[in-house]
This record gives C-alpha cells, structure tokens and sequence, in this order.
C-alpha cells in the first residue's frame, strides 16, 4: 500500500469517527413548533424468555432546545431484587452534533428510593450531564433484566407537552406459544409481527409526531397521544405465579397472594368485641373500629420485595402500629371480620385527577388500595390510610373512579361513590367595610361540603399553624392582602359527607379605587373565577371536568358615608348544559348587597364545543370583574 493512500484511509476514518450525529439543524421545522425537547430517536426493545426472565433495553437521544425541556435532559432507572441493571451508557452532544463528552461509570449515582413515609428495597441509578448550553442532545441507553412479568414498560413516544418525536420504535419478543396482550390508541393499524425460532416479534413505529400545546381542562396527556401498553397473560411475581387475561384473574391471584393474612391476635380480637358487641347496627360497628383503627395505628408505604403488591398480615399492623395502604386496608378488613362484617380489599388509582382506567383491558392500572364494606344496597368506602377523615368519605383522592375490587374467587371492576353537586358546596358570606382611602376590612364566614372541603381538610390536618397562615396568604387572587385571624370547625360526623366551617378576618390594601370624586368598587371579593379563554384558539382534546359544586356568595360591603351610585352593572343569569351562573347587586344608602351563585357542571365536552364553553367562562370572569361606580355628592 502506497503512503498516499494509507494517508487517504487514515483521514476517511478520522472523519468518519469524527461526523457530527444528531445536529439541531436536521430536524424538521414541523417538529420545532412549539417544542422544548424533540426525541431524535427512541428503540425500546422487550424480549420475554420466560415467565422468570424479561430484559427490556431502552435507548433515547433526546435534543433539548431550551431550558424548559431540562426535565427530559437526565437519565434514571429503577432496581431491586427482581430487576437487575446490566448496563448503562451516555453521550453528551452539542447543537452542532459533535461529542462533548459521554458518561462515565463512576458519574452514575446509586441512590435509594427512600421518601417520606416510604420503606423500600427500591434503588435508583441516576445520571445528569448538568449542562445548560442550549440547544444540546443528550443520549441514554440502559439494559435491565428481571424475574418480574406481572407488568411490561408502556411505549408513550411522546414523553410530555411541548415534546416532538421525528422516530420512535417498540419491539417485543415472545415465546411462539406465549400469548401477548396490548392494547394501542392513535396508532394506526396493527403492530408488524414476525417469527423466529420458537418465537415471535411485534413491532410499532412512528415518526413526524408534532409537539402538543397544553389546553385547558384537557385531561391525561394519554388521551391525546400514541401509546401501546402491554400486560402480561401468564405471569411471575417471586414464587408465586398469575394471570391477568381477566379483571377476575387478576382479582384471583390479589386473593391467592393475601389469603391467610388476616388473622388478628386475640388481645386485639377481644378489644374488637368490647368495642362492637353493644352497638346496634354495622354502620355503628363500622364507624367505631375505623376510628379505633385511625387512633392506632399510622400510615407508612412499605415496598420491599413482593409487599410492593403483598400486604403485610394483620398481626404486623397490630404489633407495629403502622402499615401502608395495602396493610391498613387488610387490618381494618381483619378488624371487620371479627366482628361479623364481610369487606372487601379495594385496589385503586389514587389522585386528584387519575386516568381514565381502560376497563375492557385488565392489567396494573392501580397504585393503591382502600376498602369496601357492602351492606345490602348501602356500601361503605373506607380510606384507611388517613387518620382525620370520617367514615365512609373517600375525597376527591379516590372518589367517583373504576377499581378493582377484590373477592375470595376473584375480581371484578366498579365504581366508587360518586358526590353529586349538593354535596359539594361553598356558601360564603362577607360582611366588610371600605376606608376614605380604598382600604378594605372585612369578617368572611364560609360553609364547605364534600370535595369542597378537601383543601381546608388538608390544610388544618397536614400543615403546622404557621404554614396554614402562609397558604392562606396566598390563597386569594388579591395583590395585597393580610389574614388578622382565621379558624376552622368541622361539623360533626353522621352527615352524608364532611363538612368545614371557616372564619377569616382579612383586611385588603387599596381593594378600591379613589379617582378624584369617584370611587370604583368590585363586590366580588373573594370569588373570581380567572378563567379567560381564546375563543377563536384551535382546541384538539375535549373539555373534562372532573367533579360538579356549587358556590353561594353573600356580600355586605359597606363604602364610606358621602357617595351616591353613578353607575350600575345589570343583573345577570346564564345557564347552559355547562352550568348555570347568576349575579346581583343592590345599593341601599351606603351598603351593597351582592349576591353571586355558579353551579358547575361535570362531564366531558368534545373539542368542537370549545369556543361555546370560551363564550360562557369567559362571560363568567367579565361579570366576577364588573365595577360599581360612586360619586361624592354635592
């Protein structure tokens, strides 16, 4: 070989290692609209050898254009003894696509999954290039192989709002005669499938994905994107095996894996009976134990080994004096049973605003566990994880949603309780006065009902007095105001839902305008609704609303003595399939008296209907906003 061609060869392949990948300038100008992170690249690949052995390798290259995509720039994955991490690798690339740098080894933190309340054999791997010169890319891949097949990764392409996809790849592979269940949304046809030796491959892929714009009231990302989520039919879980074709077969092995796990001490079986054996009806039973219960024991999440999904036996509870949601849920089951009352261990999605469970698709949509108490056609809901709720009231946590309900053959889905719109109530009145110089005073006494009463629930049991007065001056939608003093009560039990009383004293730096002679006056002082809409705005998704209230406002405002009414606003009604809303005002001397009362529907509003529901909220926040005009009399 010739010097000038070895010369040749030796600066192709100096090139060739040293071509930039992934520039920022390849991508489509379609996928930068709106975007702050576009997935260059993704390939998750799954591969089941057996019911014992599932290895899944994940690679991503995401680019990150700009500070709010940072979230998606680091890398972390998740271990135990089922799952074992077999390899990691990171690469640093700048906007141009050069190397920056890549990972190494000893820059991969090993952390343990410990929160608060939380006990867990759980481990994380963690990793972050921590850089900030925008745009840059950053490359992950992991490989991990478990012993656990009750659950299989979700393919969701698109990570977030603002994130675009140019290519996204899912691969899975089974044994021939192992029977793979999925179930996709917004992918169009069916997934390719091929054969190998005693196996079978099924792929999806989608590429050009523009990034989603975030909509009001839209909802779970999961309505709006592609996904493939994939559920296993037989399955492993430590020694225990399952199968999970059907609600009642996943509900069979719940019942498999917790028989015999509730079966109390006799000091605390004797303390069931001297308790219980004197009260007339079970909801006296019922109510008594669950607050016996609440007083001893304390809710701590317990994640080791297969108590991830096992509960902990009643004995633990009763020796311990505390437990997760699964443990509690089984002791107040145990305590139940002793006493002659047949429950039911509950397994639920637990949020404020959980998915839409997919009903006709059985696999692990859940993350926690309540209680059910069937009495003929009443039923009794009991969150067993709180030690101030009373009996029979879920909250918006757990409340109005498909769970799966677990019995001694098997499982099957229903509904917990949903609170209708007269349960979830806020009736205020307002007696304040207005100072010469705009300033307001005032004495607020609010009722709350049902879910309307969660916030104020949460605020007087979970936060010490100090941070109560630091969410109650943030609370209101007021540039400057002060808190002088503030109570709560909660009605007593036997109410169908809780309820909450609450008295403010508040006191408002300029709250009105003094305008030469006038004085500018907005009666509605704490309940502005903030809603303003684009009406002419393009909307994709529809329009969910999670629960219906109602809200009643009396206000006495007093203004200073010397003005007369220049200018009114009308009274006004609205009502529509969305709610109904309704606003007066009377001025009477020196004293106006406002009343304002909205009824919010619940429900879900096709996207088409979007600029009807703009008009209405935003006709809403017009008249929350309307102004009383006085002036000084001659």
């Amino acid at each position: 070989m010739t010097r000038k061609i070895l010369c040749l060869l030796l600066l192709s392949a100096a090139a060739y290692a040293g071509d930039p990948k992934y520039p920022v300038s390849a991508i489509p100008g379609a996928l930068l609209k709106n975007a702050h992170v576009v997935c260059r690249l993704e390939e998750v690949s799954v591969k089941m050898n057996g019911l014992k052995d599932i290895r899944v390798v994940e690679r991503h290259v995401y680019t990150i254009l700009n500070e709010n995509g940072a979230d998606h720039a680091d890398f972390q994955a998740g271990y135990d003894k089922d799952t074992e991490i077999r390899g990691i690798s990171g690469v640093l690339y700048d906007a141009q696509g050069n190397v920056v740098r890549k990972l190494k080894k000893n820059e991969v933190a090993d952390l343990s999954a410990v929160g608060e309340s939380l006990m867990t054999d759980s481990r994380m791997k963690t990793h972050s290039f921590h850089h900030r010169v925008y745009p840059y890319t950053v490359e992950y891949e992991v490989e991990t192989r478990s012993s656990f097949t009750a659950t299989m990764p979700a393919w969701v392409p698109q990570g977030g709002l603002n994130f675009a996809v140019e290519q996204s790849r899912l691969t899975v592979t089974v044994p021939q005669n192992y029977q793979l269940r999925y179930r996709q949304h917004m992918y169009t046809g069916e997934p390719a499938q091929t054969a190998g030796k005693g196996e079978k491959t099924f792929t999806w892929e989608t590429k050009g994905m523009p990034a989603l714009e975030d909509e009001w009231m839209a909802g779970s990302i999961r309505n709006r994107t592609t996904w493939v989520y994939l559920a296993p039919s037989d399955f492993s879980f430590g020694s225990y095996t399952g199968n999970m074709n059907t609600w009642n077969d996943f509900g069979k092995f719940f019942s498999t894996l917790n028989a015999g796990r509730d079966q109390l001490p006799e000091k605390i079986k004797a303390e069931v009976h001297a308790l219980t054996d004197g009260l007339k009806t079970p909801q006296e039973k019922i109510s008594a134990l669950y607050r016996y219960m609440q007083k001893n024991t304390r809710y701590i999440s317990i994640q080791l080994g297969i108590g991830g999904w096992q509960t902990f036996d009643a004995a633990y509870v009763a020796a311990k004096g505390y437990g997760d949601c699964k443990a509690l849920s089984n002791y107040m089951l145990a305590l139940l049973k002793e006493a002659g009352i047949r429950s039911h261990y509950t397994i639920v999605f637990g949020s404020p605003y959980p998915p839409d469970i997919i009903e006709d698709f059985s696999m692990n949509q859940f993350n926690h566990v309540i209680l059910c108490v069937p009495l003929g056609k009443d039923t009794t809901w009991l969150e067993c994880t709180s030690q101030t709720l009373q009996p029979g009231y879920l909250s918006d946590f757990t409340c109005n949603r498909a769970v799966l309900l677990v019995e001694e053959n098997g499982g099957k889905l229903v509904r917990t309780p949903k609170y209708p719109m007269g349960q979830n109530k806020q009736l205020r009145s307002i007696t304040a006065s207005i100072s010469p110089t705009g300033d307001l005073s005032g004495h607020v006494q609010t009722l709350y009902t049902g879910l309307q009463q969660d916030w104020c629930h949460w605020l007087v049991n979970d936060l010490k007095p100090e941070k109560q007065l630091e969410s109650l001056r943030r609370r209101f939608n007021l540039p400057s105001y002060d808190i002088a003093k503030y109570s709560y009560t909660a009605n007593p039990a036997g109410r169908p839902v809780p309820e909450m009383g609450e008295l403010l004293d508040i006191t408002v730096n300029n709250y009105a305008s003094v305008s030469g002679k006038r004085l500018f006056v907005t009666p509605n002082i704490l309940n502005r609704s903030n809603v303003r809409l684009d009406a002419d705005k393009k909307r994709t998704s529809p329009i969910r609303v999670t629960y219906p209230w109602k809200d009643i406002d009396t206000v006495k405002l007093t203004i200073p003595a010397g003005y007369r009414l220049e200018n009114a606003f009308p009274d006004k009604t609205m009502e529509n399939k969305y709610g109904r809303f309704s606003v007066k005002a009377e001025v009477e001397g020196n004293v106006i008296t406002y009343i304002r009362e909205r009824e919010q529907h619940d429900g879900v509003f096709p996207a088409s209907e979007y600029e009807k529901i703009a008009e209405y909220y935003n006709a809403i926040d017009k008249a929350d906003r309307a102004m009383l005009v006085f002036v000084k009399a001659e």
